[in-house]
């Protein structure tokens, strides 16, 4: 391939995201799993450089697995068992626009972290963002809402007209 790594690395940006999938079983011999693309992104990158450049030096691999150790007390069903499966890595960055304004929060060892200010419920920040009660896990796309896309949530300065929508609606359904 006569792409060097940092073309390879900025065409990530704006290549597709079932060719991302395809890199990902390439690359990793695995399929790919069911994240965001940002996540699909940096992993692709790291594992490219990781091949390209070499991996982690031998010292700091078992540094790492000496840390694990301390953890799991050696146990290695437990160092590949999460607790908090569904709970998103430590350090990953979740960005929502809401209303014209993006808002990032990141994932902490005890909960989330958003303007400066800790929480330990996503729901919690999508109802500071929102002024409204909101599944966070849903909010923020990490979840799938028991909606259907007709049915899905409007923001609170839409609700009126989408409200007025939905009654006229069924008004002519009805023949009146």
């Amino acid at each position: 391939m006569t792409d060097t790594i940092p073309a390879r690395l900025a065409a990530l940006k704006t290549t597709p995201t079932t060719e991302l999938k395809q890199q990902w079983r390439d690359l990793f011999d695995s399929e790919p799993p069911p994240f965001n693309r940002r996540y699909l992104e940096s992993r692709l990158a790291y594992r490219i450089q990781e091949l390209a450049y070499g991996g982690l030096k031998p010292e700091t691999v078992k540094r790492l697995e000496r840390l694990g150790e301390k953890l799991d007390g050696g146990d290695k069903k437990k160092r590949g068992m999460r607790l908090d499966r569904d709970r998103p890595i430590t350090g990953t960055r979740l960005i929502r626009e809401w209303q014209g304004v993006e808002h990032v929060v990141t994932v902490t060892a005890d909960g989330f972290e958003w303007q400066g200010r800790p929480y330990r419920s996503l729901s919690a920040i999508a109802r500071a963002i929102t002024g409204t009660r909101w599944n966070g896990w849903v909010f923020f796309g990490l979840r799938r809402g028991g909606r259907r896309p007709a049915e899905a949530p409007v923001e609170p300065s839409q609700r009126r007209t989408h409200d007025a929508q939905a009654s006229g609606r069924k008004k002519s359904r009805r023949g009146g």
